[in-house]
């Protein structure tokens, strides 16, 4: 069984039965933190004790989902079928009680190589 299927706030044929916003709090970002969509979520050892009846189903669900590997938000957001901020702000919640630990994309390994922008100036002046 799929996680969309098992999800109480999502219903095959009608859609959201609670509206993002709901689940998120009204909130639209994260408290103290600044996600990308490629940040990597995984699951710390503390959260495996938690009490499951709780939390909300949608960080249970987060959980679950990172603790075998790392997730980048945007996969948690499809596997989930969120929208990408609210699970933002879901991971926030998440980090802020330390069930979960990120990894932030460094600004350096997205940016080109020297090497490379040299050799696309050369392939243009070329042309």
């Amino acid at each position: 069984m799929s996680i969309r299927k098992k999800a109480s706030w999502f219903d095959e044929d009608s859609g959201y039965l609670v509206r993002p916003y709901a689940i998120s709090g009204g909130r639209t970002s994260p408290d103290g933190s600044d996600f990308a969509l490629i940040t990597l979520v995984v699951t710390m050892p503390a959260a495996r004790g938690l009490d499951k009846r709780r939390e909300q189903p949608e960080l249970i669900a987060i959980l679950e989902l990172c603790q075998e590997r790392p997730l980048a938000i945007v996969e948690i957001a499809a596997r989930l079928d969120l929208p990408a901020s609210v699970v933002k702000v879901l991971c926030g919640d998440l980090l802020d009680k330390s069930m979960i630990s990120v990894k932030k994309p460094s600004h350096e390994a997205s940016a080109p190589s020297v090497e490379l922008l040299e050799r696309v100036i050369n392939g243009i002046r070329r042309l």
